[in-house]
């Protein structure tokens, strides 16, 4: 919107010609989302405070977790609006991935706040406290639902490419045609519930969010550029490099949520917030054609879900538990550890996690 608005005076003004790079605006995205998250944030806990929309008592996490239960939630709420408002002021409405990846927040962010309400209302299995949220049933056929509009979007675009790439092979680019929709669902689904999961801990999911956000936020960049990507020997989508704005505005606006959701957290994200940006990030992923570099940046969130499919089929099969309790990050806290010692080396991980993701581009 800006953007059209400033860039539009170029001729006239020489120094407005900075606004047709992307790398400008997204440093612009960043800034913007900074600071309407820090301008909102104190308004939204306050708000939230006074009608009582706090995260409650939960049964499937360690008993220290009571102390949290007056603690505002749906901060995603602000998260979204962070992200979604400097990317409409920054970035090429005329681009389609803009667009497609705003329906991903949008939609998933929707089933997380109806999740979030009826979790606030009790009208859930657990009427005592009302934590349960919509069924796991309703919830998972909501996500696909929006997968399978995501993924029809994607796949029905003129020129999108469904070929795979792989991490450290330039030459293994298996193409898969219709069966590229069925891995699109899966990597969006999964990697929202997978935010989902990690969201347990004060700054925990919102770490390697920041972490993703950013390795996702350089390759969009390479990508869309044709002459990084015939040098990198990576693919070239035409029109992805917007993406490197909505990257950034994710980023920054992630960086101010943090400001307040560090241990103690002012501010839980919720559903609204970890199901729409692991949503996000796995729409941008594939975009990019990044499908399973996802895998690599985002360890940490396939690390939880593996503690918590091993720890249901472990003691489905063997009557016996791998974990303390299932997210991983539990098992640490009943183990002794404290919460901020837990958070700091998940985030190192992710770091280090992000920097391998990164040394694909030229080992390969």
């Amino acid at each position: 919107m800006l953007y059209y608005i400033l860039y539009s005076f170029h001729l006239k003004l020489s120094p407005l010609n900075v606004f047709r790079y992307i790398t400008f605006r997204t440093v612009l995205a960043i800034l913007s989302a900074l600071i309407i998250s820090f301008i909102l944030t104190p308004v939204v806990i306050r708000k939230f405070h006074e009608w009582k929309i706090k995260s409650g008592t939960r049964e499937d996490v360690p008993e220290r977790h009571e102390a949290k239960k007056e603690t505002p939630t749906m901060g995603g709420f602000v998260i979204l609006i962070s992200t979604i408002i400097p990317t409409l002021l920054w970035s090429d409405l005329t681009n389609y991935y803009i667009w497609v990846v705003t329906f991903a927040l949008l939609s998933f962010g929707a089933i997380g706040f109806i999740d979030d309400i009826t979790k606030l209302r009790g009208n859930g299995k657990n009427e005592g406290n009302g934590n349960k949220g919509i069924s796991g049933k309703m919830k998972f056929t909501l996500q696909v639902l929006s997968a399978v509009t995501i993924s029809a979007l994607l796949y029905f675009k003129y020129g999108f490419n469904t070929q795979l790439s792989l991490p450290f092979f330039k030459n293994v680019t298996p193409e898969i045609g219709f069966f590229y929709t069925l891995l699109c669902i899966f990597i969006i689904v999964g990697t929202s519930n997978s935010v989902n999961l990690t969201d347990g801990l004060d700054g925990l999911a919102i770490g390697p969010v920041l972490t993703v956000s950013a390795t996702f936020l350089l390759f969009a960049y390479l990508v869309g550029n044709i002459n990084f990507a015939k040098y990198l020997q990576i693919f070239y989508v035409k029109g992805a490099g917007e993406l490197t704005i909505l990257c950034g505005a994710m980023l920054g606006a992630g960086i101010g949520f943090l400001w307040y959701n560090a241990h103690p957290a002012e501010l839980f994200m919720g559903d609204t917030g970890s199901l729409s940006l692991g949503a996000g990030l796995a729409t941008i992923a594939v975009i990019i054609k990044q499908e399973f570099l996802l895998v690599i940046a985002g360890g940490i969130f396939v690390m939880e879900t593996l503690s918590v499919i091993i720890q249901v089929y472990s003691f489905k099969l063997r009557g016996k538990r791998v974990f303390k309790m299932a997210p991983i990050h539990h098992h640490f806290e009943l183990k002794g550890w404290n919460e901020g010692k837990i958070v700091t080396r998940f985030w190192i991980i992710s770091i280090i996690l992000a920097l391998i993701a990164l040394s694909t581009l030229k080992l390969r």
